[in-house]
C-alpha cells in the first residue's frame, strides 16, 4: 500500500511539471527570427508565381489569337507601355496620390462618424429600433446610386467625393462595430460594473477592446467600401477642377477607346487596394490576433 502511494506521488509531480513546462512554454515570445528561406517559400514566391502565371495566360491569349480583337484585349506589353509612359510624364503619381488622399481622408470622416454611431445603436435600444434597419439598408445600396444625388446637392467638387464616401463607408462601419459589441460576453460587462468601469470609462476599457475583432472586420469593410465609392464617383462625375483620379483614368480610357489605358487603371486601382489592405489592416489584424493568443509569435 506504502509502495502504491509512493509510485503515485512522482507520477503526479511529472504530470504537474510537464503542466507547467507547457503552459510556460505557450506563454514565452518567440523571439527567433523567421528565416529567410521560409519567407520566401511561404510569402513571396506564392504571389509570383501567381502572377507570372496570370501574365502567362494573358499573353497566350493575345498571342494564340483566342482574343482575335487587340482593341479589347491588349498585351501586357502595351499595358506596360502605358505605364512607363505615365511614369515619364511624371503623371503616375498624380493619378495614385489624386485618389488615394481622398480615399484616405474620406475614410477617416467615416470613422470619425461610424464609431460613435455604431456605438450608439449598440448601446441604446430606442436607437437601434429606429436607425438599425436603415444603416443595414444603406449598407447594402450601391454606392454608385448616390453619385448623382450628390452632384445636384454639391456640384462637381471634392465635397461631392466625401459625400459618397461617406455614404458608403459610414454604414459598414457602424455595423460592423454593432456586431462587436453584440459578441462581448455579459460577463466581461458584469466584471467591469464591479470594477467601477461603467459609462465612457467602460465602453473605453470594456466594450471596445472585447468588440475590437467585429470592429476590425467592420473598418475593412469601410475601407473597401470607401474605395468602391471613390471609384464610381470619379467615373461618373468629371471635372477639370478635380483633377485625375483613378476612376476618371479609367473613363478616359473607355472614352478613347484604349483599351491599355482602362487594363493599366484597372491595375492601379488593384494595386491600391492591396497595398492598403497589407500596409494597414494585415498589421492590425495579426495584432488583434496576437493579443488574444490566436497567432503565434514569430
Amino acid at each position: 500500500m506504502a509502495s502504491t502511494e509512493t509510485n503515485a506521488a512522482p507520477k503526479d509531480g511529472n504530470d504537474l511539471a510537464g503542466l507547467e513546462a507547457g503552459l510556460d512554454a505557450l506563454e514565452t515570445v518567440q523571439t527567433s527570427r523567421t528565416p529567410f528561406r521560409r519567407t520566401l517559400t511561404q510569402k513571396i514566391l506564392p504571389p509570383v508565381v501567381a502572377i507570372a502565371l496570370v501574365l502567362a495566360v494573358w499573353q497566350f491569349l493575345v498571342s494564340s489569337g483566342v482574343a482575335d480583337d487587340p482593341t479589347k484585349l491588349p498585351a501586357p506589353a502595351d499595358v506596360w507601355g502605358e505605364l512607363r509612359t505615365a511614369w515619364l510624364e511624371g503623371t503616375l503619381h498624380e493619378y495614385v496620390w489624386t485618389s488615394v488622399s481622398r480615399g484616405l481622408l474620406g475614410f477617416l470622416f467615416a470613422l470619425a462618424i461610424g464609431t460613435p454611431l455604431g456605438l450608439l445603436v449598440a448601446r441604446v435600444r430606442f436607437v437601434r429600433a429606429a436607425i438599425g434597419p436603415i444603416l443595414s439598408g444603406l449598407q447594402s445600396l450601391p454606392s454608385v446610386a448616390w453619385v448623382p444625388p450628390a452632384v445636384i446637392w454639391l456640384g462637381l467638387n471634392d465635397r461631392m467625393m466625401f459625400a459618397v464616401i461617406l455614404l458608403g463607408a459610414v454604414p459598414s462601419i457602424a455595423n460592423g462595430l454593432v456586431s462587436g459589441v453584440d459578441q462581448v460576453p455579459p460577463l466581461f460587462l458584469r466584471a467591469g460594473r464591479t470594477l467601477g468601469a461603467t459609462g465612457l470609462k467602460g465602453t473605453w476599457h470594456i466594450v471596445m477592446p472585447a468588440a475590437l475583432p467585429g470592429y476590425l472586420a467592420g473598418l475593412k469593410q469601410g475601407w473597401a467600401f470607401s474605395w468602391r465609392s471613390l471609384m464610381a464617383a470619379e467615373i461618373i462625375a468629371s471635372s477639370p477642377d478635380l483633377g485625375v483620379g483613378l476612376g476618371q483614368l479609367l473613363e478616359n480610357g473607355r472614352n478613347t477607346s484604349s483599351m491599355s489605358m482602362v487594363f493599366f487603371a484597372i491595375l492601379l486601382i488593384l494595386i491600391v487596394g492591396i497595398a492598403i489592405d497589407l500596409l494597414i489592416f494585415s498589421p492590425l489584424e495579426r495584432w488583434v490576433l496576437r493579443s488574444r493568443g490566436l497567432l503565434a509569435r514569430s
